[in-house]
């Protein structure tokens, strides 16, 4: 393998083929009761890190879920922050995380860093 790559994260539909998660795979067990479930959904969206889910995002984008806090968060961050760059969703206002407003959750500090910006209304990021 090529030494020295970081994480590999992709940001596919959620109804992707190359998506295992509600296929191959069964949905990853969310730690708390968030009131929200992933699914292969017209407009969700995944991101994996190295085939890890990392995160889900609900569509239209004001709601996360993430599934992990470990080193793999902010490249799925950067790599969604990539994807709304790169025009491929518009723009993005992330409202909730995990069933908490976006600006008590921990994945603030992660979008922050991957440029999206405090609004009112949430963290927003455009293309």
């Amino acid at each position: 393998s090529g030494g020295g790559v970081g994480p590999r994260a992709v940001v596919l539909a959620a109804a992707d083929p190359a998506s295992p998660y509600g296929a191959a795979l069964p949905w990853s067990q969310h730690p708390g009761d968030v009131g929200h479930k992933p699914g292969r959904k017209a407009g969700s969206l995944v991101v994996l890190v190295d085939g890890h889910l990392v995160l889900y995002v609900e569509r239209g984008g004001k709601t996360l879920l993430s599934f992990t806090d470990d080193a793999r968060l902010q490249p799925a961050v950067d790599a969604l922050a990539l994807a709304v760059r790169d025009g491929a969703l518009g723009k993005l206002t992330v409202e909730r995380a995990d069933g908490a407003s976006i600006i008590e959750s921990p994945l603030a500090a992660a979008l922050e860093a991957a440029g999206f910006h405090p609004t009112p209304r949430g963290l927003r990021l455009r293309a």
